[in-house]
């Protein structure tokens, strides 16, 4: 894919980064509160994929792109897990074990099915 493919398939986002970003120096000119800004914009980026957007202009850079995501990416993961861990540890001082183990069990299947796709998807070819 080259540059002007990728700024044309992509050209709407851009524009929605331009109008968020607008948006969010607006607020910030008008004194609006920065937990309610931050709040708004999570919100909005959640709904148009605008972070992953912004994370596929970044990954398009040669060699440096994949790392930066990696970079950012691995510790968003890391928390996510420490997360996980205390809330089940909550819930296990809580009593709800059995609720906590089948939630586990139903984790494990779904990423058993993930990587048996993957490993079909390499396996038989689309072409």
């Amino acid at each position: 894919m080259n540059k002007i493919s990728i700024l044309l398939s992509y050209r709407k986002k851009f524009v929605l980064w331009v109008v968020v970003g607008g948006l969010i120096s607006l607020a910030l000119y008008y004194g609006i509160d920065k937990k309610l800004i931050v709040l708004v914009a999570f919100i909005i980026g959640v709904f148009t994929e605008i972070f992953a957007g912004i994370g596929i202009l970044v990954a398009a850079i040669p060699v440096i792109g994949p790392m930066i995501i990696k970079i950012v990416s691995i510790p968003i993961f890391w928390i996510l897990n420490a997360l996980g861990t205390l809330v089940s540890g909550l819930a296990i001082k809580k009593g709800y074990a059995t609720e906590l183990a089948k939630g586990r069990i139903m984790t494990l299947a779904l990423l058993i099915g993930m990587i048996i796709g993957y490993i079909i998807g390499n396996l038989i070819p689309i072409e």
